[in-house]
């Protein structure tokens, strides 16, 4: 894989995933850390975590376990999307 995207959402996975496609790579999006590694054909990855609206250290330890399933796959590059949250006075 050359391609890791990590994703705070599930539009925001897909939004990256079908640039990537489009652009000609073979793609997929996972829903989550998957629990097995990715085809080895695959050129580029999205996964799409429940962590935008997630207490700061639970979105932590998701991003992580995303990122520690990318890395082994070879992935020579990496994106997170993460908006800035809105906090309230």
């Amino acid at each position: 894989m050359k391609i890791g995207v990590i994703a705070d959402d599930f539009t925001g996975a897909s939004d990256k995933a079908l640039t990537l496609a489009e652009a000609g790579m073979s793609t997929a999006q996972f829903i989550g850390v998957p629990p097995h590694l990715a085809d080895a054909a695959l050129e580029a990855g999205g996964v799409a975590l429940k962590s935008r609206t997630a207490p700061v250290e639970d979105a932590v330890t998701l991003s992580l376990a995303a990122c520690e399933w990318l890395l082994p796959q070879g992935q020579r590059s990496s994106a997170a999307r993460c908006p800035r949250r809105a906090t309230s006075s």
